[in-house]
């Protein structure tokens, strides 16, 4: 953040809650709207819950979800963040589900890979397909609530708006 001379502005929290609620702002007047937003929370969360057996790179697979469903790109962040918070409680129901779908099917597979450890490689293979499968759930799941928020909240925001506008009329 930067003051009106082109400085870096000093840290307050005064400064960081405005900063928050201007991105906040930007975020229900994206184009697209509520919709889009959630969208890409969804995605961003859904890539989230199969990020740890992919050693990370399950973020890029972000960019193009994204550009595919026309979702919004920081919608899609800010569920990837919201899903590292909740990934903990995820983790054990998605080697347990992976577990039950896959069992022993990949053994012969996991037996000719020499480079990792065999239970390694068999507990991150079940955490993936469970991964995804729970973060498919998850994001469709929780589409629907965040975008009557995102609608709720902008409706809100904007018969505040006309409330403060007649109240402006009355008074001059």
């Amino acid at each position: 953040m930067r003051n009106g001379k082109g400085k870096p502005a000093k840290f307050s929290f005064t400064s960081m809650k405005r900063y928050i609620k201007f991105k906040y702002l930007m975020l229900l007047r994206a184009k697209g709207g509520a919709s889009m937003v959630a969208a890409g929370f969804s995605i961003g969360i859904a890539v989230e819950m199969f990020t740890l057996p992919t050693f990370g790179a399950a973020f890029l697979l972000l960019f193009p979800f994204v550009r595919l469903f026309r979702a919004s790109m920081e919608g899609a962040l800010i569920g990837f963040v919201a899903g590292k918070l909740v990934y903990s409680m995820f983790a054990f129901p998605n080697a347990r589900l992976g577990r039950m779908l896959l069992g022993h099917k990949l053994e012969p597979i996991i037996d000719h890979i020499s480079f990792l450890p065999h239970k390694l490689l068999s507990f991150y293979s079940q955490l993936l397909v469970g991964g995804i499968i729970n973060g498919l759930l998850l994001g469709l799941l929780l589409y629907f609530p965040i975008r009557w928020f995102l609608q709720y909240m902008l409706t809100r925001r904007l018969q505040r708006r006309k409330e403060r506008k007649a109240l402006r009329v009355v008074m001059h």
